[in-house]
């Protein structure tokens, strides 16, 4: 890595990312279901966004922390 270069770590932000495009993806099944009028399967497909959307956020938390401690270890060192 270069002086001044940031590492981002990539595994996290495409976990989360992924749970993201699985949330999106159960919430137009929702809508879809909801607009042929099959109530029973939007609710279980919008309980399953939910789901993805709340595994999503905490994969985003994560991410944003290891990133942060990634930046944190790199300004360390180019304080030196």
């Amino acid at each position: 890595m270069l002086p001044g270069e940031v590492y981002m770590p990539k595994d996290s932000h495409a976990r989360a990312a992924e749970q993201h495009e699985h949330a999106a993806h159960a919430h137009r099944a929702a809508a879809a279901s909801h607009d042929q009028n099959d109530h029973e399967s939007a609710k279980e497909m919008s309980k399953r966004a939910h789901e993805h959307s709340v595994l999503a956020h905490e994969r985003s938390v994560e991410a944003n922390r290891r990133s942060a401690k990634s930046v944190a270890k790199v300004e360390l060192v180019d304080t030196f």
